[in-house]
């Protein structure tokens, strides 16, 4: 089924209310490779219940399957087209979560999520989809704004905008600021997934090879994880709650076991910074962005 514009712009799902709670979180900051050490205190706090901390980046996976109960279905203008893309030809181009208040331990909230944005890089170059989730509490206060962009790349031609786009963050051109090394797992991926994406591109060896890799990479979204951990440790010594936004673009992927650099940039509240994996001489997290409180 193709993509439909402007009728895709309408399209969002049920409210769906979900509760999450301290095991959630700690399986999080565990996937991410905090709480390795035992003996260390500091990281101690985001995988132990007490006085626990919560990775800002959680909320990309504290949300994902949205357990818990759906509201009747949005209703659709006359005439609505319902637009479908090839999920067998996606990518996830960029992710953004906004805070509007630090996320507790646990709790109970109502997500609720729409197409945002769609651009046509046209015929055979794929199209940008713009997803918003937004998290509210009991009170009907926002709690958190997600945003992604998915890179359908067998969607173009479907007649929709090809400018528009929101820019890419654009980080200093200056050698970064200070720099922070993590060695990733080799189980790492199969560590992570248990937090709710079990693509098998992730787990199964043969499933990675048909898609062109030597072996199961890890999830993008742990990558972008590890990115937050960075900034957590070299720049507001694990507070998460010092973090209003954190936002990248997805540029290559890993393999369990390598080791990541993130480079940083600080102005201010703005936090830039870049993600590498120098052994491979490959760039896997660009024009990062975090914005602190």
């Amino acid at each position: 089924m193709p993509i439909f514009y402007p009728d895709i712009l309408q399209q969002r799902t049920a409210a769906r209310t979900f509760t999450y709670g301290d095991k959630d979180v700690m399986l999080y900051a565990l996937g991410v490779g905090l709480g390795q050490d035992p003996m260390n205190a500091t990281e101690l706090g985001f995988v132990y219940e007490k006085g626990l901390k919560v990775v800002p980046t959680a909320a990309t996976v504290l949300a994902s399957g949205l357990r818990g109960t759906a509201g009747p279905a949005p209703e659709m203008p006359d005439g609505h087209r319902q637009s479908q893309i090839n999920f067998l030809m996606v990518v996830h181009g960029e992710q953004k979560v906004e805070l509007h208040k630090p996320l507790p331990a646990f709790g109970t909230f109502t997500a609720e999520s729409r197409t945002a944005g769609a651009y046509d890089k046209g015929p055979g170059k794929g199209a940008v989809i713009i997803n918003e989730t937004v998290w509210t509490d009991d009170k009907g206060e926002k709690v958190a704004t997600l945003t992604g962009s998915t890179f359908a790349r067998g969607d173009g031609g479907f007649g929709g905008p090809s400018e528009g786009a929101p820019e890419p963050h654009t980080v200093p051109t200056r050698p970064a600021d200070l720099s922070v090394d993590f060695t990733t797992r080799e189980d790492q991926a199969l560590l992570y997934r248990l937090n709710g994406d079990r693509n098998p591109l992730h787990s199964d060896p043969d499933v990675a090879k048909k898609a062109g890799f030597e072996r199961p990479i890890l999830h993008g979204l742990c990558t972008y994880g590890i990115t937050c951990r960075a900034v957590l440790q070299a720049i507001t010594d694990f507070d998460p709650d010092q973090i209003y936004s954190h936002q990248a673009r997805f540029s290559a992927p890993v393999f369990p076991g390598d080791t990541i650099t993130v480079d940083l940039w600080k102005d201010g509240k703005n936090i830039s910074f870049e993600a590498r994996v120098k052994a491979r001489n490959v760039t896997v997290i660009k024009n990062g962005l975090t914005v602190i409180r």
